[in-house]
């Protein structure tokens, strides 16, 4: 994912610590401990070669990646179907691979619809897609609906009157990236408003580039977080340690679920910084999530150059 990219010399100059938890979180929360919340963690895609001698064995190919995966997550953020609608029989093919674990696909609505129709006359589309998703079964988790960076407020209408039109025994969550759905108090509120009325989720996307996007807004007492990483550069590893104290807080508060998605500008490095997480979320949160198991061994808990530096996170901001 290249939204939001920096250059190494901005991102020095970035602050990337999380936002306060918003007083607005208190009326989706309910302030108590779930017994036996959700959480998975994933990767935006498992179809990477790099992988192969890393996470997959050697002389994996690409047909078998994902029965790979499987082994190692609990959980895939689905971007192909973003791209391509795809039949009940091919997302069968997907789901079998799943078969007798605890893993969940999170389907990305296509960009038929989500990006080029201004959400008018897409019925036929919309369940197509529907159609094809069904067929994950028990391994559908929430979709997500992504509208393009010049979607503004501007046309909110037509989203919302598409939301309205979504069947309510599946989970949606929606990303906004127009700046003017943050610079906004009041188009805030009301799409906050809105969604909560819906059972629609908010997506909070953390990338280094775009700050307004890490809102913290929760719409219902489901987290679904979309992480883009830098190459392991020693941020990441701070990033992350923010992440799960505020995971950590929402938990005690109330979560019932959290989707967890690493992405990289290089997707190379994910499976690093996803163990990591894994690794702080088990730790701080009295978790039992499995790690991905890496052929060579688990690799080390941060890079040295992290050691000694004063984590600007420390305080909590809740």
């Amino acid at each position: 994912m290249d939204f939001g990219k920096l250059s190494l010399e901005e991102l020095k100059a970035t602050d990337l610590s999380l936002p306060a938890d918003p007083a607005w979180n208190k009326n989706v929360l309910s302030g108590k401990k779930v017994d036996g919340p959700k959480i998975y963690v994933g990767c935006a895609k498992w179809g990477r070669t790099e992988w192969v001698g890393k996470i997959y064995p050697e002389g994996t190919k690409e047909a078998k990646f994902l029965d790979h995966y499987v082994e190692h997550y609990n959980s895939i953020e689905l971007n192909a179907t973003h791209y391509k609608t795809y039949p009940p029989s091919s997302i069968q093919k997907w789901a079998d691979k799943a078969d007798g674990k605890d893993f969940i696909f999170c389907p990305k609505v296509p960009q038929t619809i989500s990006h080029y129709s201004s959400f008018v006359d897409i019925e036929d589309k919309t369940n197509a897609f529907l159609e094809g998703i069904y067929a994950f079964g028990k391994h559908l988790g929430p979709i997500f609906l992504q509208v393009s960076d010049r979607f503004s407020p501007k046309r909110k209408d037509a989203l919302l009157k598409y939301l309205e039109s979504l069947p309510t025994d599946l989970q949606f969550f929606l990303e906004v990236r127009n700046p003017d759905w943050f610079n906004s108090k009041a188009e805030t509120e009301a799409l906050l408003t809105i969604l909560k009325q819906l059972n629609v989720g908010y997506i909070i996307t953390d990338t280094a580039g775009r700050r307004d996007c890490v809102h913290m807004y929760l719409t219902v007492p489901k987290a679904f977080v979309r992480f883009v990483g830098n190459s392991l550069d020693p941020s990441d590893y701070l990033r992350i340690d923010d992440w799960v104290k505020r995971i950590k807080y929402w938990l005690e508060n109330g979560l019932k679920e959290l989707y967890f998605f690493m992405h990289m500008h290089d997707e190379t490095y994910s499976p690093e910084l996803s163990s990591y997480l894994i690794q702080q979320l088990n730790s701080q949160c009295e978790l039992s999530l499995q790690e991905p198991l890496f052929i060579s061994g688990l690799p080390s808990d941060k890079p040295k150059t992290t050691k000694g530096k004063k984590d600007k996170n420390d305080s909590e901001l809740f």
